[in-house]
């Protein structure tokens, strides 16, 4: 199995990571494969609704990891959505980024186990994480929990370090995710994934 983890932190080695690396301990030591896409500090424009994705089947704007990482994302068993808090909302390259790969990306997300990440110095946490968590709702992606917010508290890298119930969060996180990935398989092959229906979208076009 594979999780990707996507840091949209610019700080490669911030307190965002390290609730990341936390994580990526009880992967490995469970035999999960992970990779980290760092997002944040990249140059990610936003999406500009042109639907070349929806007859070519990518993201017009190649020149980006979006494309590269949708290929990723169609194999991963699991993701997860890392972001600082910028002014109670996660960081705006993340959210371009998110908003292209998730749009763009045609193959069936359904039943790929999501789980969304926040670091804080103080508040704008719970905001942002349920910002995050809105790309795995919509995408049919069960949503993993802990035993508290998953969230990780500091200013810098050396304080989310010390916080102990925070690391502990991420901990029972990864293991959640595990178990949950896991579990779906082990479904898939015993029953077959839940019928999805796309027939109706609420338009209102008719304009009744």
């Amino acid at each position: 199995m594979k999780v990707l983890l996507l840091n949209g932190s610019p700080h490669k080695d911030g307190c965002t990571m390290v609730a990341l690396r936390e994580m990526i301990r009880i992967f490995e030591a469970e035999g999960v494969e992970t990779e980290v896409i760092q997002v944040g500090g990249t140059d990610i424009r936003g999406c500009s609704a042109c639907s070349y994705c929806n007859s070519h089947g990518k993201c017009v704007f190649g020149q980006d990891a979006v494309n590269e990482t949708a290929e990723k994302f169609k194999e991963a068993d699991g993701m997860v959505i890392a972001s600082p808090v910028y002014y109670g909302s996660p960081n705006g390259t993340l959210l371009a980024f998110l908003d292209r790969l998730f749009l763009s990306t045609a193959f069936s997300k359904h039943m790929k186990v999501g789980a969304s990440v926040v670091s804080c110095r103080r508040g704008g946490n719970t905001a942002s994480f349920d910002v995050l968590n809105k790309y795995f709702t919509i995408s049919g992606m069960p949503l993993a929990s802990s035993t508290y917010w998953n969230q990780i508290h500091g200013c810098v890298k050396e304080e989310a370090l010390k916080d102990a119930e925070g690391l502990q969060t991420m901990r029972n996180l990864a293991r959640n995710m595990v178990f949950m990935m896991r579990a779906i398989a082990d479904a898939k092959e015993k029953y077959g994934l839940p019928e999805e229906e796309h027939t109706y979208y609420t338009n209102f076009a008719d304009g009744k």
